[in-house]
């Protein structure tokens, strides 16, 4: 759904329903997903917000990071956390590697594009490696096939953000055996069209040739701004 922002007669997809406390945050966070906007762009809006990004998108008001550090947690016991290698992609400020921290991963390293972000990010001091670069579009020559036993992503998946093919590029560097977590908003699958009729098939698509399984396809309340948001867990079966 569409409505008018107030702000130079742009519609702002989604902004139907927030919150009147939320909605200078939503704005803030349109800038990085309006209609239209071409992955650069993305980037550059994400660097100049960087400074304000975590408190706008506070816990309550965004809650990916805890959502997807839960995923995590349901699947790897306690005593094997601090082993398991984990690559966060579009990492933003490092709030999802935080959550992790918090429950015992201890091997966090981050992909970015947005180098304000990274910034950020790095100021946490709980990530190993991190790589300024987006996924999707050429394959990440600095990262290795079969490099991690997990992928997580939270609030990566958008408007001129990660395109629908970067999910060969996930698979190509978890290890056979390894997974992957996908947490995204959920109404996003009904407006961006990179991913209308497109994200789930071609996810299904690769399931069917034999490249990852999936383990679960959640549906979970809250994810931000009041909206539900899915969630997407993968075993990779292939060897790189």
């Amino acid at each position: 759904m569409s409505t008018n922002n107030g702000v130079s007669g742009v519609q702002m997809e989604g902004f139907a329903y927030v919150a009147e406390q939320d909605s200078g945050a939503y704005k803030a966070n349109y800038k990085a997903h309006k209609k239209g906007i071409s992955h650069d762009e993305m980037v550059v809006a994400y660097s100049e917000w960087a400074n304000n990004y975590d408190e706008d998108l506070c816990p309550g008001r965004y809650n990916g990071p805890q959502i997807a550090a839960d995923a995590l947690a349901d699947y790897y016991i306690p005593d094997v956390r601090q082993n398991v290698r984990i690559i966060d992609v579009a990492a933003g400020t490092g709030r999802v590697g935080h959550e992790l921290y918090n429950k015992g991963f201890r091997l966090l390293d981050a992909l970015e594009p947005s180098g304000g972000m990274l910034n950020v990010l790095n100021g946490r001091g709980i990530y190993q490696d991190t790589f300024e670069v987006p996924i999707g579009f050429d394959e990440i020559d600095s990262i290795p096939s079969n490099t991690y036993d997990s992928l997580v992503i939270a609030g990566g998946m958008g408007e001129g953000h990660i395109p629908v093919g970067a999910v060969n590029e996930m698979i190509r560097i978890v290890k056979p055996g390894g997974t992957v977590f996908i947490v995204m908003r959920e109404e996003y699958l009904s407006y961006v069209e990179e991913y209308v009729g497109k994200l789930e098939p071609y996810m299904d698509n690769l399931e069917a040739n034999g490249h990852w399984k999936k383990l679960r396809r959640v549906i979970v309340p809250e994810y931000s701004f009041n909206k539900n948001g899915v969630v997407y867990s993968y075993q990779v079966l292939t060897e790189n």
